[in-house]
């Protein structure tokens, strides 16, 4: 559905995006991932014309993507632009109507949303009168009032809690179940190891990784364990059959030298450590992401 090729953008001499290509398949949910500053809202706004790329393409089912497809483009933006004076119907309604949605048309939507996100009763209250997720809720609804086929997500869980990031992310995977397209960009990475397909990993502008997320953790997955224990924690540190270490409370995650068996590490290792859980793990998205981000910089 939509091509990114060779982006640029440049601010005077600072290069934001730096030649980053990628492709968003159609009824996918797409992760535009970084650490701060790595060019990810530049990159959006470039899709949305908000900004002009410096060079590049972006092709929206085939097309150089113009004005007549911002009506089915959705975006929740990062920094977050409601009208506070106003009532929750009201700023609905008139984001709707930016989006050539009547007036007759938005209200039953509206209180549709309004319903679902469990925020019905905020309806007449003016959106300083509401909680800063319950903001987030009604700014998401603005988001997919008007039904868009491609739908930008940028931060959709700041400032929720665990419950209402759930009922976020359930909402997320509906619209992608109702054959939604969706850019998701996100320092969750627990979150959008849950709910992407492929993802699209930058860094100071340049890409780091790419790829279909299942295929990126099959690259990075290594020999790696998980060694759950109630006394002598600290001595797993002090054996050579291991690569990577990280340590936690009570149970550590390890990589192990490729010509070491987790078999044959767990036979020396009981000797030594009182061991209550063993298990052969794959690396998490947050992890492969730190490791990337860290050799990324150490290239700088």
């Amino acid at each position: 559905m939509l091509i990114v090729k060779n982006l640029i953008k440049k601010f005077n001499n600072t290069i934001a995006v730096n030649d980053v290509s990628f492709t968003v398949s159609p009824g996918k949910i797409f992760g535009l991932l970084g650490p701060n500053g790595a060019g990810k809202t530049t990159t959006i706004r470039t899709i949305l014309n908000i900004i002009k790329p410096s060079s590049g393409e972006i092709l929206f089912d085939s097309q150089q993507i113009s004005y007549e497809y911002y009506n089915i483009i959705g975006y929740l933006p990062e920094e977050r632009g409601l009208y506070k004076k106003s009532k929750v119907i009201d700023v609905l309604l008139y984001f709707a109507a930016l989006k050539n949605v009547s007036k007759n048309e938005a209200i039953p939507l509206a209180d549709g949303w309004l319903k679902k996100l469990n925020i019905i009763g905020y309806r007449e209250k003016k959106i300083e009168q509401l909680s800063k997720g319950n903001q987030q809720k009604v700014q998401l609804i603005a988001a997919i009032l008007h039904n868009p086929k491609l739908l930008i997500l940028d931060e959709p869980f700041t400032g929720f809690d665990p419950i209402n990031q759930q009922e976020v992310k359930d909402l997320i995977l509906s619209l992608m179940s109702e054959g939604k397209t969706i850019i998701l960009s996100t320092h969750q990475m627990e979150l959008a190891e849950k709910l992407c397909d492929d993802i699209l990993l930058i860094d100071k502008g340049k890409e780091v990784c790419k790829g279909k997320l299942s295929d990126i953790k099959k690259r990075f997955s290594g020999n790696n364990i998980r060694i759950g224990f109630t006394k002598n924690g600290d001595l797993v540190k002090q054996f050579p059959e291991i690569l990577k270490l990280d340590n936690y409370n009570n149970y550590s995650d390890i990589q192990l030298r490729d010509d070491v068996t987790p078999s044959d590490f767990l036979k020396k290792l009981v000797d030594k450590v009182e061991v209550n859980h063993f298990s052969i793990i794959e690396p998490t998205l947050n992890k492969i992401f730190i490791d990337l981000i860290e050799e990324h910089s150490e290239l700088k």
